[in-house]
């Protein structure tokens, strides 16, 4: 079946159009109709494709799309290769349903989510609010299967309030603090992470608290090759340790050392400036 893109009369008589040099006007109308146009106005363009039907060199290419980009007529990620043509809805309406129907199915293939935003923004809002649910109940399956039952009331209890809760929690550097402290990457945006650090912050702790839980775990377990596996928000921050290991963070006194000879706990090489025969200075 032919695939047709149509173009009106009124584009040699835009104002926009007549201020354009000849070969900008040329590049203009391909984009609207080349071969990888797509109903939605965002499709997969690569740079290839481009030299072959247009003729042009790499070079020229490039600048083509620097200036349509500043003239603010598209927008190309280079991470995917999609142009984005931002005034393909005045001229495409999508009032039809069948046309409207098709717009929304092209929609779920664009990589780059981004780009949806520019010219569809209610679409890619309702899309991702949907996606975004799709996750959140299948990270909560996935979680129940291997939760207690304290566990999981951290995760209704999450659930209930995500959409009311307007407290300022810092779940991302609190794991980019995990991340950083035992080498890990874990993500911050799941629910079951999310659940859990949004739990013990409703119990009354803190940023400082969730730091020193952390830097207490690694230190005794991050050499450790059968407790390794256990720093992880799953373990550190549960309902039935958390306090446990932050009580134990608490006692922890930190060796001091000395800063001339470089001994711990009050003891001095006898070289050092602070040493006493029989009287050990404690600093």
């Amino acid at each position: 079946m032919a695939v047709y893109r149509q173009v009106h009369t009124s584009y040699w008589q835009d104002a926009f159009v007549l201020e354009l040099t000849p070969e900008e006007k040329y590049f203009y109308l391909y984009l609207m109709t080349n071969s990888k146009t797509r109903q939605c106005g965002i499709y997969e363009l690569p740079i290839k494709i481009i030299e072959l039907e247009t003729g042009y060199n790499t070079e020229t290419i490039e600048k083509l799309i620097q200036k349509f980009t500043e003239y603010k007529k598209i927008i190309y990620s280079r991470e995917t290769n999609e142009i984005c043509i931002l005034n393909w809805p005045k001229y495409n309406p999508t009032k039809n349903p069948k046309i409207k129907k098709c717009v929304e199915t092209e929609l779920k293939d664009i990589k780059n989510r981004q780009l949806i935003a520019y010219i569809y923004p209610i679409q890619v809002l309702s899309q991702e609010e949907e996606e975004q649910e799709e996750e959140k109940e299948k990270e909560k399956e996935e979680y129940i299967m291997s939760s207690t039952e304290a566990d999981l009331d951290d995760v209704d209890t999450f659930i209930k309030s995500q959409k009311e809760d307007k407290e300022n929690i810092p779940y991302k550097t609190i794991i980019d603090y995990l991340n950083s402290k035992a080498k890990t990457d874990y993500c911050h945006t799941t629910t079951a992470t999310k659940s859990k650090i949004k739990a013990r912050w409703n119990e009354g702790f803190r940023l400082k608290d969730f730091k020193i839980v952390i830097d207490t775990k690694v230190r005794t377990w991050l050499t450790d090759e059968k407790m390794v596996m256990y720093l992880r928000p799953d373990t550190l921050f549960s309902a039935s340790k958390f306090e446990g290991y932050l009580q134990e963070g608490l006692k922890f006194k930190p060796k001091v050392k000395c800063t001339h000879c470089g001994l711990s706990d009050g003891y001095h090489s006898e070289s050092c400036r602070l040493y006493k025969k029989k009287d050990e200075i404690i600093f």
